[in-house]
């Protein structure tokens, strides 16, 4: 059964709420924009259809407000929320609630959002359904001594997680015995602080993984595809700083076996709409498990340029109870696509950089694409993400598409403020990165001697 959906409410910012309105549009579907104090001159408020204020400029009193939230949605008579990434995009809680109102969540269904978020459950689950996963914890790990019993089994390196959470918090590398306790205790009390949870488990850990990821797409009526992988090994800290569409490294045969696995995963466990599945490619080429994000990512770009799908399209088509409107077998992955996350940070010290745009010039050109929400005279506040823009190009080959991009950031131009642009430069001409001979490790092991 098909369900019209005129208006959406998007419950996000910045540059994803921006790229919710631009297919909104072409679909000739209306929307509405919350924003905070904060965020009253955002271009999101700016170019939506409508736009409420839900709240004061820390992300609990606007972002995270779900009854005013609501609220919005009900007195603008939405048909559907759009809840982006971060923020509410994993709440299951949300995504019933909304249900409840008989608003669209334009995701998954809440009981899959929850069982993927806690990532003890989605190991198991995953495990069930055939995916490959790490030697690890069954269950939350409750003391130091059954942490050091699992961890002799296993063998040492091991990790220790955050159940609850990801993005480096709550996470502890452990190579030998004596530091595991203490090591046991900082996560959990990091887990507890970031997330409400301080449940961890341990899994064994592997030295130098590539990270990759496979973008699903699945409709409401058991069919599901996916679109090929993307490469997300350039990190600081477990945070990406950049991807690319195709992976350097990954094979047609290997694409095909992590594509057929997450979407064989995704059928046993009825999931619908779209979705990431995060692996670790070991470097005999095997891959394993590692979380799986419920939402549309940061990088789906990089997917778009190389497969010329508009995901923000098909996650509305779907909620409207429509059929995927493609096979695997349509899917091409032509070229190839990088993109670079544009922070408002100092590019040596990671701090945030927040403050007046005093200039901003995006570039143009052949295969140049930028995803932004920011504009001469915007300030960058204080209370959200640094992401200012996402810079994506795409070319026939990866040698191309590198070179598009070093042209592309020597033309961005932002000022009055510290980004990451200069530390994008010296990874474009970085010989390791430009082989395609890295791992989660580049930055650790890469002096790049950025300025600032």
């Amino acid at each position: 059964m098909t369900r019209e959906i005129r208006k959406i409410l998007i419950a996000n910012r910045g540059e994803i709420a921006c790229r919710i309105i631009w297919t909104c549009k072409e679909m000739g579907i209306k929307t509405v924009a919350i924003h905070s104090e904060a965020d009253r001159d955002a271009l999101h408020v700016r170019f939506a259809d409508e736009a409420v204020c839900v709240g004061g400029n820390p992300s609990a009193q606007s972002y995270l407000n779900i009854p005013a939230i609501i609220s919005a949605a009900e007195i603008t008579n939405v048909d559907a929320i759009h809840p982006g990434y971060g923020f509410l995009a994993e709440s299951a809680t949300f995504a019933t609630i909304c249900e409840d109102c008989n608003i669209k969540f334009i995701g998954p269904r809440a009981e899959v959002i929850a069982m993927m978020g806690d990532k003890v459950e989605a190991r198991r689950t995953m495990q069930a359904a055939g995916v490959p996963i790490l030697p690890g914890s069954p269950d939350p790990i409750e003391s130091a001594d059954e942490a050091a019993g699992l961890a002799r089994e296993i063998g040492f390196p091991v990790i220790i997680k955050a159940a609850a959470g990801g993005g480096g918090r709550g996470m502890r590398i452990v190579r030998q015995e004596s530091e595991l306790k203490g090591s046991l205790e900082t996560a959990q009390s990091e887990a507890l602080a970031a997330f409400k949870n301080g449940a961890v488990y341990i899994e064994r850990y592997i030295e130098r993984p590539r990270h990759i990821e496979i973008q699903v797409i699945a409709d409401e009526h058991g069919n599901c595809i996916h679109l090929g992988e993307r490469e997300c090994s350039i990190q600081r800290r477990h945070q990406k700083l950049l991807e690319e569409a195709p992976s350097p490294i990954i094979t047609p045969e290997q694409r095909e076996r992590m594509g057929s696995v997450a979407v064989d995963a995704c059928k046993q466990i009825g999931y619908s709409n779209v979705g990431t599945f995060e692996f670790l490619l070991d470097e005999d080429g095997s891959f394993y498990f590692m979380e799986m994000n419920t939402r549309i990512q940061v990088e789906h770009p990089v997917t778009e340029m190389v497969t010329l799908a508009d995901i923000v399209r098909n996650q509305i088509r779907i909620a409207s109870g429509e059929n995927l409107q493609y096979e695997q077998s349509d899917v091409r992955i032509t070229g190839h696509s990088i993109e670079c996350r544009i922070n408002a940070e100092d590019p040596v010290k990671f701090t945030p950089s927040p403050g007046l745009i005093t200039a901003f010039n995006i570039p143009g050109g052949p295969g140049v694409r930028v995803d932004t929400a920011a504009y001469p005279g915007y300030t960058v506040p204080p209370y959200y993400d640094s992401m200012i823009a996402k810079l994506i190009v795409h070319a026939r080959t990866r040698e191309l598409a590198i070179a598009r991009m070093q042209r592309a950031l020597d033309m961005m131009v932002v000022e009055g403020i510290k980004t990451t642009i200069p530390l994008h430069k010296k990874i474009m001409a970085n010989e390791k990165f430009r082989s395609g001979d890295f791992s989660t490790k580049f930055m650790e092991e890469t002096d790049l001697q950025v300025d600032n």
